[in-house]
């Protein structure tokens, strides 16, 4: 990142430096976007470009649903990829055996923990959730594998519950704790809070996992890890239930350009949102943060004119970061520099009187609402140039 695109601001705040693993869980809550399944060769291929990236784990998914999906887990487990790989259970111990015949690397065990959770769908009192599932948290380690205790709904939940809850964990030996936002309801200045509260009795390193549903689970996620979350959770494209999760690439982004964090290869975050959204059928927005069709789209003439003299005007980050290109768009906030320029970029020379003539048919056209792909500015130059060749 060029030392220009630093937010200039952050010389007045003690960022701490950040200690931090990602695990994406693409495969696995991004796969329960309603409508969404991948298929075994879809989700080889994303587990093998998520690991190309370097992120550290990868939540494979949800092995005891069939016995497809407990072929693919495994087959992923066997992969001999860097990343380490995880898989969800409940806290039932056939869904831990499960796992083991999967030879993954650590196993998320979750129950949920709210009070709403409890009555409605266990209908058990907390402690009595909670004894069965460290015996099962139990037989797991004895097995063993590395531990993601994982409290559903851990946002509604009251801190003095969690705590208990982390704190039986913590007796029996997991790896980790994990904090689960289900339905969207924190903000950063509540994850700050409830993450300092939870490490003042907790020493095990905490996860933090963010749904979308208030459109905060990014900056949610940045808060959690600012305030001491070891693991932190994303997908690509931000799939998952309802509203989605923490979107991959938003939160790559913002851990390399605010905390200098560029262990991941991001030039591949483009072609892997692509793919994803080929494979999810879940179209990308084209307003997008990173990776949507109109990131680096430009079409305002000041812009325009600006970015041809110094990109960094108009862009915090160059495309090619991220695997992108830019791209100038001819409508009807263009202005002479961006009409001249593209149709240089596509082969031709305009004298004055052909520029102003373009440019008069351009307002025509975006006015009527028809857009102007490079392919009709090119029949529109041609058609004037012809005229002009007529007339002479």
């Amino acid at each position: 990142m060029s030392e220009k695109s630093q937010n200039l601001y952050l010389q007045y705040i003690n960022t701490p430096s950040l200690d931090i693993e990602i695990c994406d869980v693409t495969l696995r809550d991004g796969e329960q976007t309603p409508g969404t399944a991948f298929t075994y060769k879809e989700k080889i291929d994303i587990a093998q470009r998520l690991d190309a990236m370097g992120i550290e784990i990868i939540e494979a998914g949800f092995p005891v649903t069939s016995k497809n999906e407990e072929k693919t887990v495994r087959d992923i487990a066997h992969l001999g990829l860097d990343s380490r790989i995880c898989c969800l259970a409940r806290a039932i111990q056939s869904d831990v055996d499960t796992a083991l015949s999967c030879d993954v690397d650590i196993v998320s065990i979750f129950l949920a923990t709210s009070d709403i959770h409890l009555k409605y769908k266990y209908n058990k009192t907390l402690d009595e959730a909670l004894d069965g599932a460290i015996s099962v948290v139990e037989y797991a380690k004895d097995h063993g594998l590395t531990v993601r205790f994982a409290a559903e709904d851990a946002t509604r939940t009251s801190v003095e519950n969690l705590i208990h809850v982390f704190k039986a964990g913590e007796e029996v030996g997991i790896d980790y704790a994990s904090v689960a936002d289900t339905v969207g309801i924190m903000t950063p200045q509540t994850v700050d809070y409830l993450i300092r509260e939870i490490k003042k009795e907790i020493k095990t390193p905490l996860c933090l996992h963010c749904h979308d549903d208030l459109g905060l689970a990014t900056a949610n996620t940045l808060a959690g890890a600012l305030a001491g979350v070891k693991q932190i959770h994303g997908t690509i494209n931000g799939l998952g239930e309802r509203a989605g999760n923490t979107p991959l690439e938003e939160l790559l982004l913002n851990l390399n350009m605010h905390y200098g964090i560029d262990r991941y290869d991001l030039s591949h975050l483009l072609d892997l949102s692509q793919v994803v959204e080929k494979y999810s059928n879940v179209p990308v927005a084209k307003n997008k943060a990173v990776v949507g069709a109109n990131a680096f789209a430009h079409e305002s003439g000041i812009h325009v004119s600006a970015i041809l003299k110094k990109a960094e005007t108009y862009e915090l980050y160059p495309p090619q970061m991220v695997g992108g290109e830019r791209s100038f768009v001819v409508g009807k906030h263009s202005g002479k520099a961006a009409v001249m320029f593209i149709s240089k970029s596509i082969g031709y020379e305009l004298a004055d009187d052909e520029l102003k003539t373009v440019m008069e048919r351009v307002k025509e056209c975006t006015e009527a609402k028809r857009g102007i792909p490079c392919e009709r500015l090119k029949e529109m130059i041609l058609d004037i140039k012809h005229k002009n060749e007529s007339a002479e």
